[in-house]
């Protein structure tokens, strides 16, 4: 669409000059929400960087970081980093977030592995089917393909 479709509603909302301000400079409007999904993705690419920067860290159940992290520990650590609250349990989590489809998934995703309607684990989604996670005692914070279609995908608001 062009500029010159929306100026009616553009008018009634943003006022004469501004229409005419934003059409000299050639520029577009966001639409109502853009600016919270652009925070929201942003939070979510950052969440991702740093659990892969904690790459190698030993598993610890109950630890939150930032030297040894159970799975739903990482999360919670990646997420704050960037200035997002996450509970501290992957059930926690799973309730907190909203939830996406496998097909409407992306980076900085949780990834919920369930067993019926228990969450059992959690990682961060990395892209191409793999998650960033913290999975048991003896193993390290690692990239992995994830091995389990018994998934949820939820997205930090």
């Amino acid at each position: 669409m062009t500029a010159q479709t929306h100026v009616p509603s553009l008018l009634s909302r943003t006022g004469a000059v501004s229409v005419l301000t934003l059409a000299a400079m050639g520029g577009t409007m966001l639409a109502p929400g853009a600016v919270a999904e652009a925070r929201a993705v942003a939070h979510a690419t950052g969440a991702l960087k740093i659990a892969a920067s904690k790459k190698g860290s030993a598993y610890q159940w109950g630890a939150t970081g930032p030297h040894r992290f159970d799975c739903s520990g990482l999360t919670l650590y990646s997420y704050k980093r960037v200035g997002k609250k996450l509970p501290r349990t992957a059930q926690q989590q799973y309730n907190k977030t909203r939830h996406v489809s496998a097909a409407n998934r992306r980076k900085g995703d949780l990834v919920f592995f369930h067993y019926g309607s228990g969450i059992y684990h959690v990682g961060i989604y990395a892209g191409n089917g793999k998650i960033w996670h913290s999975p048991k005692t003896g193993a390290v914070v690692r990239l992995e393909r994830i091995w389990s279609r018994s998934v949820w995908y939820g997205r930090v608001g």
